[in-house]
């Protein structure tokens, strides 16, 4: 009766004038790594790693005249964490994105609820699609669009839960509150934003709870792009200010500058450098930091696929001088090579070594579309330490630092219904 209740859902749907669009798609990304150095460099007398890690996701979308609205939801395990035998799943589903967006015009709208922030090429803010998980934001957001002119205006305010006292935010890895302005505008080879973030911190004092508070630092820049034939470019500049979370006075810059060139049809090379300030000795002292933190960006994107920088990792450090030269191959109308190699040093001085010289990292990826909703990539890094490397890391092992993945990804539609007006 249940299957046949659900079949009449479906005609009736179908059968009937639709003035709404219904989408249901699935993802379902199993991923093998291998990792012998991976973040951090491999010590003696350890082995290396290897495990499978899976995302399962399952989206609906609805849209109409004056709503839209979209649910994800997620199971992320890694295979074996769960017994055969199983009564329940050790972590269950979870909600990725949920999500209501009130249309008041064709121009402004409202969009309330869990869900991802991408802006510009993901710096500052990004979904972080690598992680299994992914990142999203429980967050109100006034959008403006008309024409090639973009304006949004978001906040957020997070707590633990309901409460009658207090307003302290406990859980870690996440912002108090933050509020944040994004103007976009594009011309005819050339687009522009500016981005301003007022980010809050909470401060708790185990010892002397009137100094519990909230610290906000402010991050404001512009992201630059354009094209004409066959180059390409992009630039990045930003710079915060405020104070951070142990309330030193923040002053510090992030600049960024690529190019590709499209040699054949088939070929294109990348050529690029970014520059993230940091700490003498990788700390901050005299109560000011000058280390740039990207706070909610795609940080697995930049700075080498092995995720040494800025992935959970150096933070309030050293900063970062990270060099690169790259070049994207067709190998056929379904397949394709990216590689990508960065020379790293530190932004400013290391403690325990004269040379600023962090090491070279060598990035391959190759990507084959099986079909429409199937995708194969797979993925070799090498890391080639120096000595800062091992200052940095506290490490001074000298063992090879290298990791692979595999990473199959499906997403069928399950069922779409199309606007009948």
């Amino acid at each position: 009766m249940i299957r046949i209740g659900i079949y009449l859902f479906f005609f009736l749907l179908a059968a009937k004038p639709i003035y709404a669009q219904i989408k249901l798609d699935a993802e379902l990304r199993p991923r093998f790594e291998f990792r012998h150095g991976f973040q951090s460099l491999f010590p003696d007398n350890a082995d290396p790693s290897a495990f499978i890690s899976q995302r399962t996701r399952l989206n609906t979308g609805y849209n109409n005249e004056y709503l839209n609205f979209y649910l994800s939801v997620q199971d992320i395990r890694v295979w074996g964490d769960v017994p055969q035998l199983n009564r329940t799943d050790r972590n269950g589903f979870g909600v990725h994105q949920a999500w209501g967006e009130l249309l008041f015009s064709p121009e402004f709208s409202l969009k309330l609820g869990r869900q991802v922030l991408n802006y510009d090429d993901q710096r500052i803010f990004g979904g972080v699609g690598w992680a299994q998980q992914a990142r999203s934001h429980d967050v109100a957001l006034l959008k403006y669009k008309k024409d090639k002119l973009s304006f949004h205006l978001g906040a957020a305010f997070n707590q633990d839960g309901e409460s009658n006292l207090n307003n302290l935010l406990t859980t870690v890895n996440t912002y108090k509150s933050i509020q944040y302005t994004w103007f976009h505008h594009d011309w005819e080879s050339i687009s522009a934003s500016f981005l301003f973030l007022n980010n809050g911190l909470q401060f708790i004092d185990a010892f002397n709870a009137d100094n519990n508070e909230t610290r906000f630092s402010q991050t404001i820049g512009t992201h630059l792009n354009g094209s004409k034939e066959k180059l390409a470019w992009l630039a990045n500049l930003y710079y915060q200010f405020g104070n951070d979370l142990d309330n030193n006075d923040l002053s510090a810059y992030l600049l960024a500058l690529e190019a590709s060139y499209t040699i054949k049809s088939k070929w294109s090379l990348v050529l690029g450098a970014e520059l993230l300030s940091g700490n003498d000795n990788g700390a901050p002292s005299n109560n000011e930091n000058k280390a740039f933190t990207p706070f909610y960006g795609t940080n697995h994107k930049f700075n080498g696929l092995m995720d040494f920088f800025f992935v959970g990792n150096h933070a309030d450090n050293v900063g970062l001088l990270d060099l690169y030269v790259g070049s994207v191959i067709e190998l056929g109308e379904k397949t394709s090579l990216n590689a990508r190699i960065h020379n790293f040093s530190a932004a400013a001085d290391l403690s325990g070594t004269d040379s600023k010289q962090l090491g070279i990292e060598a990035d391959f990826v190759l990507n084959y579309n099986f079909k429409r909703d199937v995708n194969v990539k797979a993925g070799y890094s090498h890391l080639f330490a120096a000595e800062g490397m091992e200052f940095l890391k506290n490490n001074f092992d000298g063992n090879t630092n290298y990791w692979g993945w595999i990473m199959v990804t499906i997403k069928p539609t399950l069922f779409q219904t199309g606007i009948d007006r």
